[in-house]
């Protein structure tokens, strides 16, 4: 079976967890067999692991050959802000050409290199309408020229790519729920990015969400009728660790540690005044926000504003080995998302032998039994949490032990195994 799949980054170039499931889930989908995937990005930068699957950039297809595609996307890409039609050019003097010709309307003009191709970034810029808009383009065209059985977009990002391949080919569309903008936003939902989910969700064959949190949502936000949608939770690469080639810690310490994108969803300041619960009842206690995100300046202000700085770090942005260093010198993660799908970073600390405290508001709640779990709000409850895991050895010892144990029997194979089970139920003849 042959599989063109959508997604936004790859490793090693990710921002955050949609790149690590994304290449977690095509090694499953390797080691389950019979499935042969073209992994397509906006921008390609050379150094992605290809063993398991072939990776092509957006920005390196030729599209000029393709342009008889364009006019069937008219309709479906005119809610990307582009207000008008779809205009490919070449060169300068076509563009003024067309340019002249232009009365009332405004139009989106394209512009190819020397070679036929479109520009990319592949980043989350102040473009990023415009750069799905294009990577829809460019995927009319690889549908047109490449042979497969299926279609699977991950994330908002590549509905608009899956529902442009679905138009030119015919074949069935699987879209990757991996979060919705409600998620996001805590509810204060951009318009224009829920048409995009909706349209995704309304075109796609099938809908995998990464838990039942994401299900329901889908569901009851977007109304989408529930046979449509499957529940396919994700998994963790396996670890193993040296723990010699990893940073020893040099102070004594303990270290309470958040690791993620500061930006509303998670949460970041329930974790900052739950810090200054802790410290008010002990000392000898650091707490890490390990990341970056549009919160950041804000958490750093609320700390200074709490006079806990000398007590509290900010790392920046960690990916790689850096993040289980860190994960290695923590005594317990902590992760407070106001609204998770799923959270793959609870696992990755487990594997690190480092004791968790999620949200019941967490997709990964729903199947982690070794955890300690608090609503995201209740600030007492999650500083109790952490008090407890730092003053009782045993509760440690505990959750180290089964949450490992627990942890190591998600695997991606488990998980690819499902998603080829959605394949085949829809290519079957």
């Amino acid at each position: 079976m042959k599989v063109l799949m959508f997604g936004w980054e790859f490793p090693p170039h990710i921002s955050g967890g949609l790149g690590t499931a994304s290449y977690g889930l095509t090694k499953g989908l390797y080691a389950a067999g019979g499935v042969d995937i073209l992994f397509v990005v906006p921008k390609a930068y050379g150094d992605e692991d290809q063993s398991k699957v072939k990776v092509l950039g957006a920005s390196e297809v030729n599209v000029r050959k393709h342009f008889y595609h364009f006019d069937e996307l008219r309709a479906q890409m005119s809610y990307l802000e582009v207000h008008s039609d779809i205009v490919p050019y070449t060169d300068p003097d076509e563009f003024w050409q067309l340019k002249k010709k232009e009365v009332s309307s405004r139009r989106w003009y394209v512009q190819t290199d020397e070679e036929g191709r479109l520009p990319f970034s592949g980043k989350y810029g102040s473009d990023l309408l415009d750069e799905i808009a294009r990577y829809a383009l460019v995927a009319s065209a690889i549908a047109a020229e490449y042979d497969f059985d299926v279609i699977h977009a991950h994330d908002w990002l590549a509905y608009p790519a899956g529902m442009a391949a679905k138009e030119v080919s015919g074949k069935p569309l699987v879209i990757h729920v991996h979060a919705t903008d409600f998620d996001r936003s805590r509810g204060n939902v951009n318009p224009q990015v829920y048409e995009i989910e909706k349209r995704g969700m309304d075109a796609a064959d099938k809908i995998i969400a990464v838990s039942n949190l994401t299900r329901n949502t889908i569901i009851e936000k977007y109304h989408i009728p529930p046979e449509k949608v499957v529940t396919v939770y994700n998994a963790v690469e396996p670890l193993q660790l040296n723990k010699e080639n990893f940073s020893q810690r040099s102070i004594p310490d303990k270290i309470v540690t958040f690791l993620g994108r500061i930006t509303m969803q998670k949460g970041p300041e329930y974790f900052v005044e739950a810090a200054v619960r802790v410290l008010q009842k002990m000392n000898g206690v650091r707490f890490v926000m390990a990341g970056s995100g549009d919160m950041m300046y804000k958490m750093i202000s609320l700390v200074a504003s709490e006079k806990i700085a000398d007590h509290f770090h900010f790392t920046g942005f960690l990916k790689g080995d850096d993040v289980y260093n860190m994960l290695l010198q923590s005594d317990v993660y902590v992760m407070p998302s106001v609204s998770e799908p799923f959270g793959i970073s609870p696992l990755e600390a487990l594997q690190s032998d480092v004791p968790v405290i999620i949200s019941h508001q967490s997709g990964v709640a729903e199947i982690l039994t070794h955890a300690l779990k608090v609503n995201y709000w209740d600030i007492d409850a999650m500083a109790d949490a952490i008090y407890g895991v730092l003053n009782y050895p045993a509760l440690t010892t505990m959750f180290r032990k089964y949450g490992k144990e627990e942890v190591n029997q998600l695997k991606w194979e488990n998980s690819a195994r499902k998603v080829k089970e959605i394949y085949e139920s829809l290519t079957q003849v």
